[in-house]
């Protein structure tokens, strides 16, 4: 049997699922950039590949996610493995890290001490251990199944921070200077994209009647986690900003918070700031 063509794949990709998504899967697998495979139309794929391929669009076409079928998300600029076990990170995420990173860049001098709550792939404290050096990163989730991810993507990238299995603070003593967390925040009775709700961990996705469970929990337990000098960053829902401020009152005294839009122009950061 001779071998498919480059060109005779995409053809059979398009018949199946998105073009874009045809091109991605096959870039991905022939590890070129996906714009440049028209350059190579007429290039032959190994049986093994061309299965492979064939396997994964007809996976796209049965609804599962691009990010799971390739196993790998770009997130500021390094590749994390993920899989079913963990949320996939979005680019709203990104921007939080982006805005957090500035804090801290213009209020702390030293290293600082990071706690990532809720990390599932490990995205967010990986990130940051990257960019800030920081004293010390530990990354906390109670899902066993995410922090075998987690511990894939420390590895892949040489990192230093901690693994604990626990529900976000408890028994927990250490102090922070930053805390930070994109938690659950969808409401139980909340109609989700069927792509989402068909294939990521409801864990990681509802949090009670209004969303806000997580919330609770956290800013229930921070304050003796909290250094003098604090950052707690949050993602939110864009409609639930006022309601967790009314939660942080409820239980942190002399904080300001700060609600920041993302680039869609929605209100999707919160930032908690304990003299700064």
């Amino acid at each position: 049997m001779n071998n498919m063509t480059i060109e005779e794949l995409l053809i059979y990709g398009k018949g199946h699922c998105h073009s874009d998504h045809a091109k991605i899967l096959l870039a991905e697998l022939l590890n070129k950039n996906p714009l440049e495979l028209l350059n190579y139309l007429e290039e032959s794929v190994s049986e093994e590949v061309s299965e492979l391929y064939k396997k994964e669009v007809l996976a796209l076409e049965e609804g599962r996610p691009l990010q799971y079928v390739i196993g790998s998300v770009n997130f500021f600029g390094s590749r994390y493995y993920i899989d079913e076990r963990v949320l996939i990170p979005r680019f709203e995420t990104e921007e939080l890290v982006e805005n957090t990173i500035k804090y801290i860049d213009d209020n702390f001098k030293e290293p600082i001490d990071i706690v990532d709550l809720g990390c599932g792939s490990g995205v967010i404290g990986l990130t940051l251990e990257k960019k800030l050096s920081p004293k010390s990163v530990d990354l906390i989730d109670i899902s066993k199944e995410a922090l075998e991810v987690t511990h894939i993507n420390c590895e892949n990238l040489n990192s230093h921070a901690n693994l604990i299995e626990n529900n976000f603070l408890d028994n927990i003593d250490k102090k922070y200077d930053l805390i930070i967390s994109n938690p659950p925040y969808i409401k139980t009775s909340e109609e989700i994209e069927e792509i989402v709700k068909n294939n990521e961990p409801e864990i990681a996705l509802y949090a009670g009647e209004d969303g806000l469970d997580c919330y609770r929990k956290i800013l229930s337990q921070v304050k003796n986690n909290m250094k003098d000098r604090c950052l707690i960053t949050f993602e939110i829902g864009c409609d639930q900003g006022e309601e967790i401020t009314k939660i942080v009152n409820e239980y942190l005294d002399d904080v300001k918070v700060e609600i920041k839009k993302d680039l869609s122009d929605r209100d999707r950061m919160l930032f908690i700031l304990k003299n700064i």
